[in-house]
């Protein structure tokens, strides 16, 4: 019996969504799940979990003025993996799984592999992208624990209904001599989902023409329930916030739909949202590079085309 364990990430109490495809590709026979939720309501998430497959949950408790630290984190998840006998972990590639990860590892003397798209348990592979997303690399790790990042949304969630088991981790007495936490500062309270989470991203580049009229796609992107984005060439135009950026060197996203408006479509761009599930470009150039790496393209103007989108959404 093979045991695996999963960091599961939450938002306000509640799992993300994001979770799930993650928990789906760590299932493996004969093996057991071990969720580590940290600081929550265990019993409040434990359905949840359940219907994923996940067979004991590790409720980890941390003293309350260590609860933000990411050291005193990732120790305590550290030692929970080594009390369970873990062999395998998974967590998000995610702001926090970028940080909190690498830890992880460093603790255990253990291989990481972030922003994987796809894993093998059974040799300890690993799929991840490279060289601006031209190809692909499978990576095989060795040792006794091994450690994976996964890429939001790159997975299908695929239930398994099963029976789970509470664990308490007691980590209260864990504390970090090197590391403080100072304070938490609000992000943007405007953004209601994150590109890395969004099911639907609907993106701007040189076509928006200035910042305003990024407030066109926000109220269609509102309408599908989705994330705004942008390419780099708006961003260093000023009109958005870097946090907006997709791309090699902004965010990598994985959607279901990805809508690229008046976007030219560099490698780099592409790199980082070449494995949406649906790329849909609108362009007035036919050879704009987007419009040839796309499921669908629409010649027609963004600022034209999206406010008619959106009146239609609001119809019904």
């Amino acid at each position: 019996m093979k045991n695996i364990g999963i960091i599961i990430e939450l938002d306000e109490g509640k799992i993300k969504e994001i979770n799930f495809g993650m928990i789906t590709l760590a299932r493996a026979p004969d093996s057991d799940l071990f969720a580590f939720v940290l600081d929550a309501d265990v019993t409040a998430v434990r359905e949840d979990l359940e219907s994923y497959g996940i067979t004991k949950i590790v409720d980890v408790a941390l003293a309350s003025d260590q609860r933000n630290n990411p050291a005193v984190r990732a120790k305590a998840i550290a030692n929970g993996i080594k009390e369970y006998g873990i062999g395998a972990v998974f967590g998000l590639s995610t702001a926090t799984g970028k940080d909190l990860l690498p830890r992880i590892a460093a603790q255990l003397e253990a291989p990481l592999v972030m922003d994987c798209f796809t894993v093998d348990l059974e040799n300890n592979l690993a799929w991840t992208s490279r060289y601006s997303g031209k190809t692909s690399a499978s990576i095989k790790v060795t040792g006794d624990i091994v450690v994976f990042g996964v890429r939001p949304n790159a997975v299908e969630p695929v239930k398994g209904q099963v029976s789970s088991r509470i664990l308490k981790f007691d980590g209260s007495r864990i504390v970090s001599r090197g590391f403080k936490f100072v304070k938490r500062a609000a992000g943007d309270t405007s953004v209601k989902i994150s590109l890395a989470e969004a099911d639907v991203i609907i993106s701007g580049g040189r076509g928006m023409k200035n910042g305003d009229n990024f407030s066109i796609l926000s109220k269609c992107a509102e309408k599908l329930n989705g994330a705004v984005g942008a390419s780099r060439a708006a961003v260093d135009s000023g009109w958005v916030p870097y946090s907006m950026q997709v791309g090699l060197t902004g965010e990598k996203v994985s959607p279901r739909v990805y809508i690229g408006c008046g976007i030219s479509g560099s490698i780099q761009h592409f790199a980082g949202m070449k494995t949406s599930g649906l790329i849909i470009a609108i362009n007035t150039d036919k050879h704009a590079s987007l419009m040839a790496d796309c499921d669908y393209s629409v010649l027609a103007d963004v600022l034209e085309l999206i406010p008619e989108i959106t009146r239609h959404l609001e119809n019904g």
